[in-house]
């Protein structure tokens, strides 16, 4: 309840400003008014008086009116960031009601294919990158995606909890850094039409002629049009315009092509230079963070952000082209040829730069999201990467389960050559738990805080067989959907024995072994694969309604143990408890459960 009070007292403070704000931008545009009036009104007054006066008052009139735009428009773009403040507090007590809907699902990140992700409810709606994400740019969001797919090394597993505690403790500087990033629209398709620019040659540069060519073009416009004035008829005047109108057809493919390129970045790069101008602002003392706060480091000596700003800067000048102005521009001083030529140049001094800024920005983001699991989660620890193949983990529940209905478990086993069968009634539990296990070993493996009061764990690489699905596209059921899932994980178990204990080792979570044949099928196949996942040494929880599978914990001495969650009956109800215990399940509800649902069944029939 403290952080909930915490959050709602913030979104109170940050909304209250930014009505001050927007108070104080109204008044002032009433101001911007008067003062634009006034001014024109004193520079017709001054049109009577020598020439000089009017001039010189034009000039300082111009110079203060545009300070004083800049300056009220500063006002405007801090209302919007504080109501963006207030927008993310707002989403944060939500998130702490198991309301996750203001944030990106991430759909777009599922792959059916993936090892483990559809299964333990990675991307999605209700889903854990939902529940984390605070990443209001794609590239963030994409590298958080990342984390949860592909895990990190053993070294990095640490540096980026230790990242990840500094953070939690930078809420002030956390929140500004997202609601900057709720103020960019960013996109996937303009950046990566610019990183292909980015690696293609300049096509204007090697032109030595060009700087010339900027000098003499509007002294020969001036020059052309003054004689025309004085001495020629206006037809001469036309010959301004030859030269660089057949100088802009000569290179207008490449304009176009290259304005295509960067046109729709603009924006996205100026609000990419205001988030990296925050990281670079900041003080950090993990050495994980310092790494990638150096990356923003040029060797120039302007800042990685100012830079950045300078190529949207230029970007947006050659977008003038949009304007109907621009042939003017063009006729005197070749506009559009000048400003593609400024962003060459630009590409050659920090093409290998921008890449590099990128990934620290999108890295920064994933971890900040991360963090704010941290610190939203207190009672979340970050678990302990030992040595010993064993899994041992206290008071251990589901991440996306909220506090009050979620039922926390003890559990324990090795992590190489041995196999847990967990039966149970229906609705007992044992696919969540399943899934409790999978989702916490995939957030101790991206270096993230797992939901558990203490986890020790070596290395390792979920495999899951539990949501197969009939696959339409390649006309296939959903039988052999799972045939194919277990030849991958039976794949992985065989190569795990040759690899390093230092390398993931696989570890495997089964649900309903063959779910889509007949009975003795199923129990011929589940006992046959469990055999030879056992010669393999795999490891890894089956869970199962197959109650002869408990025989296997006898016939191999310790490689199988059997785990069951039970369920009670009182009166009428069924009481779940969802709590795991030694030995084989020995009540069953499915009658039940059917009568409830107004199913006539008789007993014994």
């Amino acid at each position: 309840m403290q952080l909930h009070h915490q959050y709602q007292q913030r979104a109170r403070d940050f909304a209250q400003i930014a009505r001050q704000m927007e108070k104080r931008y109204n008044q002032l545009a009433l101001l911007r008014l008067l003062a634009f009036v006034l001014g024109v009104g004193l520079f017709i007054y001054l049109l009577s008086w020598p020439w000089y006066l009017p001039s010189l008052f034009l000039l300082l009139f111009l110079a203060g009116f545009g300070g004083f735009i800049r300056w009220h428009q500063g006002i405007k773009a801090d209302q919007l960031h504080h109501q963006h403040l207030a927008t993310v507090n707002e989403s944060e007590v939500r998130a702490l009601q198991h309301d996750h809907g203001a944030f990106d699902p991430g759909s777009d990140y599922t792959q059916p294919e993936h090892p483990y992700a559809l299964d333990l409810d990675l991307f999605g709606p209700h889903s854990f990158f939902q529940l984390a994400n605070r990443s209001a740019t794609s590239l963030g969001s994409q590298k958080l995606a990342e984390y949860l797919n592909r895990g990190a090394t053993r070294d990095e597993i640490p540096r980026r909890q230790t990242a990840l505690r500094e953070l939690g403790g930078k809420l002030e500087w956390r929140q500004h850094f997202h609601a900057y990033g709720l103020a960019t629209a960013a996109p996937p398709a303009p950046l990566q039409a610019l990183r292909k620019w980015l690696g293609e040659a300049a096509g204007l540069l090697p032109k030595r002629g060009l700087p010339l060519a900027f000098v003499l073009a509007p002294i020969w416009f001036v020059l052309v049009i003054y004689l025309t004035y004085r001495f020629f008829p206006w037809q001469v005047g036309l010959l301004s315009i030859i030269p660089q109108a057949l100088l802009l057809r000569q290179f207008t493919e490449t304009i176009n092509h290259i304005h295509q390129q960067t046109t729709a970045a603009e924006k996205i790069l100026a609000d990419y230079a205001r988030l990296i101008q925050h990281l670079e602002a900041e003080s950090f003392a993990s050495p994980k963070l310092r790494e990638l706060q150096a990356l923003l480091q040029v060797d120039t000596g302007e800042s990685a952000s100012a830079t950045v700003r300078r190529l949207s800067y230029i970007i947006s000048q050659l977008n003038v082209r949009y304007n109907a102005f621009v042939v003017i521009f063009n006729l005197i001083g070749l506009w559009d040829l000048y400003w593609v030529r400024r962003l060459e140049i630009w590409k050659t001094e920090q093409r290998e730069y921008l890449p590099r800024w990128f990934a620290s920005l999108e890295e920064f983001a994933a971890l900040l999201s991360l963090a704010t699991v941290h610190y939203n989660h207190p009672d979340w620890v970050f678990p302990e990467l030992g040595e010993r193949a064993e899994l041992d983990a206290e008071h251990l529940g589901h991440p996306l389960i909220s506090t009050e209905q979620r039922v926390a478990n003890d559990f324990a086993m090795p992590t190489a050559g041995h196999t847990k069968l967990v039966t149970g009634s229906n609705m007992a539990g044992k696919s969540t738990f399943l899934r409790t296990v999978g989702l916490n070993i995939v957030l101790a493996m991206c270096g993230a805080p797992v939901c558990a009061r203490r986890m020790a764990l070596p290395p390792i690489q979920v495999y899951t067989s539990m949501r197969t699905q009939d696959a339409l596209h390649e006309s296939t059921s959903s039988f052999y959907a799972e045939l194919k899932r277990l030849k991958v994980i039976i794949e992985a178990v065989d190569r795990g024995k040759a690899q390093h204990p230092d390398q993931r080792q696989p570890f495997f979570l089964l649900d309903e072994i063959l779910k889509g044949t007949n009975s003795k099928d199923r129990h011929t196949g589940s006992k046959a694969l469990i055999r030879q996942l056992i010669q393999s040494q795999g490891s890894g929880l089956i869970a199962t309604h197959d109650l002869e599978l408990g025989s296997l914990e006898a016939q191999y001495g310790g490689a199988v143990e059997n785990l069951c969650m039970e369920v009670e009956v009182a009166g009428e109800e069924l009481v779940f408890d969802c709590r795991l215990k030694r030995g084989v399940c020995q009540r069953y509800n499915a009658a039940h459960l059917m009568r409830n649902v107004g199913s006539r069944i008789e007993e014994g029939k």
